[in-house]
C-alpha cells in the first residue's frame, strides 16, 4: 500500500461501501471518495510525507513510518491523540521533527497524550506531566515542577534527592 492509501484505511468510514452504494448512489460514493483522498493528502501534508504520498509505505524511513501513523490517526478528526511511544526508535533528527509535529497538533486544538520515557522529549513539549514508577503515580505537575520533585530523582536516577 502507498502512504496515500494507507491514510484513506482511517477513513473507510467515510465512504458508503458495497456494490448497493455505488449502484443507487454512485455520485455520493464518488464525492465521499473524493474528499477522503482530499483529507488524506492534507494529513500527509501536515505531516510532512506530501513529496511521498505514491510511495510504497514499507520503503519510508522509521520516523516516517511513525508520521505516516500519525497522518492516519489525524485524518479521522480526532479531539484526543493518544500516543505510545512515538519515539522509540527513532534518532536525535527524527525526534526533534516529532516534538516539532505534536506541538503543530496542540496548535490545532488536539489534545495529546503521550505515554514516553525519551525524557528530553516528554519535559520539552509537555504542558503536564505525569510520572508513574511501576505503575504508582508519584508526581503530576508541570515539567519544571516533576523535575524537582524527590520521589521522581529518587525512582528513576536512584539517588536520594
Amino acid at each position: 500500500m502507498t502512504a496515500l492509501e494507507n491514510v484513506l484505511v482511517g477513513l473507510d468510514r467515510t465512504i458508503p461501501g458495497g456494490v448497493p452504494a455505488m449502484l443507487l448512489r454512485p455520485g455520493a460514493t464518488r464525492r465521499a471518495e473524493h474528499e477522503a483522498r482530499r483529507v488524506a493528502r492534507d494529513e500527509l501534508r501536515f505531516v510532512g510525507l506530501a513529496g511521498v504520498a505514491g510511495r510504497a509505505a514499507g520503503t519510508l524511513s522509521y520516523g516516517g513510518q511513525r508520521r505516516l501513523e500519525i497522518a492516519r490517526a489525524l485524518a479521522t478528526g480526532p479531539s484526543l491523540l493518544l500516543l505510545d511511544e512515538p519515539a522509540a526508535g527513532l534518532n536525535p533528527t527524527e525526534t526533534a521533527a516529532l516534538a516539532a509535529l505534536v506541538e503543530r497538533i496542540r496548535d490545532r486544538g488536539i489534545t495529546v497524550v503521550l505515554i514516553e520515557h525519551h525524557m528530553d522529549l516528554v519535559m520539552t513539549i509537555s504542558d503536564r506531566v505525569i510520572v508513574l514508577d511501576h505503575g504508582v503515580k508519584i508526581a503530576e505537575g508541570t515539567p519544571d515542577d516533576v523535575r524537582r520533585d524527590p520521589s521522581v530523582v529518587t525512582a528513576y536516577l536512584g539517588m536520594e534527592a
